[in-house]
């Protein structure tokens, strides 16, 4: 019997249905095998987790990494240091929101000056006016909001070409890229030129710190998991400390909230799994 157009195009979108649900069984069922095989509940999906893992490294070797030299080697600091100024201010308009949202209404205060200081004094975010007048900065992200208001981390993710996460920080990652003001950009060209030369940007300012990490830690992705998860604890808890949940058989007990991390350097997401937490922008 001769098919139709329109028989074909149903056994098309039938078979792509069953590859959808076939991949969807698969994920399911080697998530239930990593929470069956690591008793770790802070990071129950630690063997996909580390097969992630090592895909964003590949990218990074291949293409950020190799990208992120040159700029750093070719581009004259001044204008990196203006570069990162500039994404900076950006995220400081994100940080007044979120600190309000948080009821840190200091913190709040200060991010709306640097904001209007360096948008308005310093050539729209190129130059840090306000750092010259002493005034802090205060990183806050739709994930920490959610995390003072009570929900928990869940489990540990890392995510293709964002890196480390939590659940509780993914499901606030969308509002965070929705809301970034990068985001408003019409022309298209220039909305993507703008990721990129960021993510390239803070990928530089991590060359020396991830070359300490490859050198250093014997199991990177468990130094770069533990080493986000206190970080994370530390940014939202700040001075108050929560209860410490209760150490796993053979598992050692959850860092002190006010100890620093062992990675160098402060994440932005954009940056593969295997580095470290961003560090301050070179000047």
């Amino acid at each position: 019997m001769t098919k139709t157009p329109l028989m074909i195009r149903s056994e098309a979108v039938a078979g792509g249905a069953a590859r959808l649900l076939g991949l969807l069984a698969l994920a399911l069922a080697l998530g239930g095998c990593a929470a069956l095989a690591n008793p770790n509940p802070r990071d129950p999906l630690e063997p996909l987790n580390r097969g992630v893992s090592q895909f964003n490294e590949g990218v990074d070797s291949v293409v950020l990494r190799p990208v992120a030299t040159v700029y750093r080697q070719n581009v004259p600091p001044i204008i990196r240091t203006g570069v990162a100024n500039f994404f900076g201010n950006i995220s400081d308009a994100w940080s007044f929101v979120n600190s309000l949202l948080q009821f840190k209404l200091q913190d709040a205060g200060e991010n709306l000056t640097r904001v209007s200081m360096n948008t308005f004094m310093g050539l729209g975010g190129i130059l840090d006016v306000a750092s010259g007048f002493n005034i802090e900065r205060h990183r806050e992200d739709f994930g920490q909001t959610l995390g003072r208001w009570g929900v928990p981390a869940g489990p540990y993710i890392v995510l293709p070409f964002f890196g480390p996460s939590t659940l509780r920080d993914t499901l606030a990652l969308p509002i965070d890229r929705r809301l970034d003001l990068v985001q408003r950009i019409d022309a298209h060209g220039w909305r993507n030129t703008a990721y990129t030369l960021r993510a390239v940007d803070q990928r530089s300012n991590l060359l020396r710190a991830s070359s300490v990490l490859d050198g250093a830690a014997l199991d990177k992705y468990s130094f770069t998991r533990d080493a986000h998860l206190q970080r994370r604890r530390a940014e939202i808890f700040e001075k108050e400390e929560p209860p410490a949940p209760p150490a796993q058989p053979g598992e050692g007990a959850e860092p002190a909230r006010g100890a620093q991390p062992a990675a160098p350097g402060g994440a932005q997401p954009a940056v593969p799994s295997g580095s470290p937490p961003p560090a301050a922008p070179a000047r």
